[in-house]
């Protein structure tokens, strides 16, 4: 360990001092080219290795993907993004957005050249995208590599659940790109990275809801700008009147989407849904609070107590970096699905105020990092075949855990619909059988009550024989474990004609 010194030049000016590891090597003896050479070796298997256990844990079986994919099926076979329900029994014909139509053209896409492979391909790939982003974006606030990895991997391990088959993991990628440019723009006054970033929101709001996210964060930079003139707590180099343009064209490239200024009729609506207390949609496990019931869990908590403690040490209040850390404190401690805010945060707050007190550092070549991607690319592609991941691997994992023998048993038979199905399952009845549901992964879509009536209906409440849903079903499909699949077995309403281990098929009496 050294003594603490002053930051480099390379760090920002405010910052808490930190010993550097790294320095041992060059006293020791080591020459800077074997140092380049072990510094990109790290950084290849830095980029590549959470992808690569990304892959080893591959899901095929996220219950949300299968209606994603029905989706951009029908956006592919029609040429058009649709505008009304396509899915439902009941709610069949209402408006709705499929405001994530990139992305489900992107996973179908992959679907259908690779099978359950492509959505493995998609998840690892922008695993190893994020990771490579999160590295730029520390990288260029701290000064020190070992300490630039680390944060990295540690960021990254926070929000490894998150690691999935879904729409956000674009977010999470877009929103890094999106800090990676305030900050470094924020310091250096050098505004031409700005005019990347309605690039960025053109692309996002195609993508995913949660663009408002970064819009929010744009904004809170806009005051800063306004209010540097007067306060010393606006640590920013860039006018108003650029950070406004900057605000102003990005939001305004959040309307070059298929739904136009419509969209952010969804975003209205999924925020006065989230902020109901009690709804159905905190029901939704991913959406529900931090449980801190694992190791990653804990480390957001971390990580959020240590950019607190790291704002506070040189005792002046900083209006971005905190005005970003409550704000990441609000969404992500709120839902489990948002902890990637948090992660990220304190990231650039770590990233940007502790220094090293390494006087030398040592230069990377500017081919290291590109070499260490395309290393890290090599080695995942590489991790298919070696790790056996396959379709047939992927299509056992499904159905070990979705009704894939029940569909087939339906299909044999002939059974129609509509389908009574539970929360879970109704995205993949959604893609296999081609029926309308009950019910599907579409919190937003449905709202409250009809989740509440969904839930009451399969823990069997006394009314649930009342369910409008159900009285219109052809065919109810169910756990076999479910509280209503029991019920139903003596029912005289409904014939019981396939079960096995995962689900149970009744025909509704005509």
């Amino acid at each position: 360990m050294t003594t603490l010194t002053a930051p480099s030049a390379a760090a920002p000016e405010h910052g808490l001092d930190v010993p550097s590891s790294a320095n041992a090597s060059v006293q020791g003896g080591s020459s800077p080219r074997a140092e380049k050479i072990a510094n990109t070796t790290v950084l290849a298997l830095l980029f590549a290795a959470p992808a690569l256990v990304c892959l080893h844990f591959a899901v095929a079986n996220d219950l949300d993907i299968w209606w994603h994919l029905s989706t951009g099926q029908w956006i592919l076979q029609h040429h058009a993004v649709p505008r009304v329900d396509l899915f439902s029994a009941s709610m069949a014909g209402k408006p709705w957005q499929a405001y994530s139509w990139l992305f489900e053209l992107i996973v179908t896409k992959l679907f259908l050249r690779f099978g359950l492979v492509g959505i493995a391909t998609y998840t690892s790939a922008m695993v190893l995208a994020i990771t490579v982003a999160l590295y730029h974006m520390i990288r260029r606030l701290q000064a020190d590599f070992s300490l630039a990895v680390l944060l990295t991997f540690v960021v990254g391990y926070s929000i490894g659940r998150l690691y999935m088959p879904r729409p956000w993991m674009f977010t999470i990628l877009l929103f890094i790109l999106e800090l990676d440019i305030l900050m470094h723009v924020r310091k250096s006054g050098r505004v031409r990275e700005l005019f990347w970033l309605p690039v960025i929101f053109a692309l996002w709001a195609n993508v995913h809801i949660e663009y408002v996210d970064g819009l929010l964060v744009l904004g809170l930079a806009f005051v800063e700008s306004i209010l540097a003139r007067w306060w010393s707590a606006a640590e920013t180099r860039v006018r108003p009147s650029w950070m406004g343009g900057a605000l102003l064209a990005s939001f305004l490239a959040t309307f070059a989407n298929p739904y136009g200024w419509r969209i952010y009729s969804v975003v209205y609506d999924y925020s006065s849904r989230l902020a109901t207390p009690g709804g159905a949609l905190n029901k939704v496990s991913e959406l529900q609070a931090i449980p801190f019931r694992n190791v990653s869990d804990f480390t957001i908590l971390l990580l959020a107590l240590i950019s607190a403690a790291a704002l506070a040490w040189h005792r002046k209040f900083v209006l971005f970096e905190v005005g970003l850390l409550l704000f990441a404190a609000v969404v992500s401690f709120r839902s489990q699905r948002d902890i990637w805010v948090m992660a990220v945060a304190a990231g650039i707050i770590l990233a940007s105020r502790i220094t090293s007190s390494r006087k030398t550092a040592i230069r990377m070549p500017k081919f290291a990092t590109p070499l260490a991607v395309t290393l890290a690319a090599i080695a995942v592609v590489a991790g298919f075949p070696v790790m056996k991941v396959n379709n047939s691997l992927l299509q056992a994992q499904v159905i070990s855990t979705l009704p894939v023998k029940a569909v087939e048993a339906i299909q044999a038979k002939g059974y129609t619909g509509p389908v009574f199905d539970d929360y879970n399952w109704g995205g993949y009845l959604i893609w296999a059988l081609h029926m309308p549901v009950s019910m599907d992964g579409r919190a937003s879509f449905y709202g409250d009550k009809r989740i509440d009536r969904s839930i009451a209906t399969w823990t069997a409440e006394p009314d649930w024989a009342s369910d409008a849903d159900l009285k219109l079903s052809g065919l109810v499909i169910g756990p076999t474990k479910a509280s209503l699949i029991q019920l139903l077995r003596t029912d005289s309403h409904f014939q019981l004609v396939y079960e096995d281990n995962i689900a149970a098929v009744f025909v509704a009496s005509k």
